[in-house]
């Protein structure tokens, strides 16, 4: 009989762990609360350790050919001038790919069979019973499997049934993000981060080239909604970094040209879980280790979830094992993602103008989350 999965959450994680529950045979369920699975205008960087996943959910290929693979990364000051750093450089140029959230989306959803994704459905609530687990959502409906995922994010209903509620917690920086078209002063295949005092600001391109993602870093003494698409203000994020090189000047008088795109993000996290899963329900991605950006791995560490869960579960003895394998999904899974929690507030309260408090990368690049799931099996 095969194992039955019910995700909660259509997003990154949530879609890519439903691809790769498909690959191991499981048979699963998306519900998404929105109306349609949809990304906001904003870019990712992929790191080796999360390209690794991809590969493994069969969409590497598509990847290299909608992403925009980085030959050059640069540091600069403030006002541009260059900055080496060794293990930075290394870390980044020919290894990241930068991807628009939504063709990433798009990707992994083409990967599910019609009918997987099951939208406007809002979940309220949960129970379970020694041989399965059920979700309920706000229409009355409900959803039973063997197993329940919460992939709601970071202000997850289901993480409320493993672990006691908590706010999230601000970082006291806010994040203007967007794209902006490819712009003929910045160099092609370029990822490219200023450093001044208190506030840095992030380049990189996505959509194979022809769209520039953006991030301003700036400090906010009052807390700001926790929000993937409230609108940004192109003339406060101006004001922010006036006086700094000009090239991050004509990034943000194209924000409000055609094709242009601007959002506010205020940055929370949380402090690392005490546990994950209760029974037959566990988390994954934001639901269970929302994180800072500093080190460029929310979305990778969601990929390396999906797959090291999905392993687990394939390997199981059926239903009856299932409790065993998130229980096991959990232990491989939690100390490495709090580790890369801690450290992407770390480095948030780190960058200077000097550069020299950046964060050693490999251990997060060089992880396979695949290998180390198959061992346990």
């Amino acid at each position: 009989m095969a194992l039955r999965a019910v995700v909660v959450g259509g997003g990154i994680g949530g879609i890519a762990a439903a691809v790769a529950l498909a690959r191991a045979g499981i048979d699963v369920q998306v519900h998404e609360q929105a109306q349609q699975l949809a990304e906001v205008g904003a870019g990712v960087s992929l790191a080796p350790n999360g390209l690794r996943m991809l590969e493994r959910l069969g969409v590497g290929e598509e990847i290299g050919r909608v992403g925009t693979r980085y030959a050059s990364a640069q540091l600069r000051l403030f006002d541009g001038r260059a900055v080496r750093h060794e293990r930075y450089q290394f870390a980044m140029a020919g290894q990241n790919v930068g991807i628009h959230r939504a063709d990433l989306l798009g990707l992994l959803a083409g990967q599910l069979p019609p009918g997987t994704v099951r939208t406007g459905h809002r979940c309220t609530g949960f129970r379970q019973d020694a041989g399965s687990a059920t979700a309920g959502f706000a229409d009355g409906s409900t959803a039973t499997a063997d197993v329940v995922i919460g992939a709601d994010g970071i202000h997850s209903v289901l993480q409320g049934f493993v672990v006691a509620a908590a706010e999230p917690v601000f970082s006291g920086v806010v994040a203007y993000r967007g794209l902006v078209p490819r712009l003929d002063e910045y160099p092609a295949g370029t990822i490219r981060m200023w450093m001044g005092e208190g506030r840095h600001f992030l380049v990189f391109p996505v959509r194979a080239g022809q769209l520039l993602n953006y991030v301003g870093f700036v400090p906010s003494g009052t807390a700001v909604r926790e929000s993937w698409s409230a609108p940004g203000d192109p003339a406060a994020l101006a004001a922010h970094f006036a006086g700094w090189d000009p090239v991050i000047g004509q990034v943000i008088a194209a924000i409000s040209g055609p094709g242009g795109s601007g959002f506010a993000w205020g940055m929370y996290d949380r402090v690392p879980l005490p546990r994950w899963s209760s029974g037959r329900l566990t988390l994954l991605g934001d639901a269970a280790h929302p994180m800072l950006p500093h080190l460029g791995q929310g979305v990778n560490q969601a990929l390396e979830d999906a797959v090291a869960l999905a392993t687990l579960l394939g390997a199981s003895t059926g239903p009856a094992g299932a409790p065993k394998a998130l229980a096991a999904y959990e232990g491989l899974r939690r100390d490495r993602t709090a580790r890369v929690q801690l450290g992407s507030r770390r480095q948030g309260a780190g960058w200077d103008s000097s550069g020299s408090q950046l964060i050693d990368r490999r251990w997060i690049y060089e992880y396979d989350a695949w290998a180390e799931a198959v061992a346990l099996t």
